[in-house]
């Protein structure tokens, strides 16, 4: 699932068009610059929003794990 980022009066001017394109996006609501607010779809569960996300990220996380798990056995 994509992220769109607005300002909190792009949101107040524009309510009817972000509430349909949340069915599309998640949309993140910034005032002065902050997140305040994320916007997302009911329909869509937290795991496959975490999995998009997840997707969308170059961490190789078998790398990570090992370099973690090299790190921790050097340290002892």
């Amino acid at each position: 699932m994509r992220f769109m980022i607005i300002t909190a009066t792009e949101f107040k001017m524009n309510l009817g068009k972000y509430l349909t394109l949340v069915s599309q996006e998640h949309i993140i609501i910034t005032k002065n610059g902050h997140a305040i607010a994320k916007m997302v779809n009911p329909n869509v569960s937290s795991v496959s929003s975490i999995r998009g996300m997840l997707e969308s990220c170059s961490i190789d996380l078998e790398k990570e794990q090992e370099a973690r798990r090299e790190e921790r056995t050097s340290n002892d």
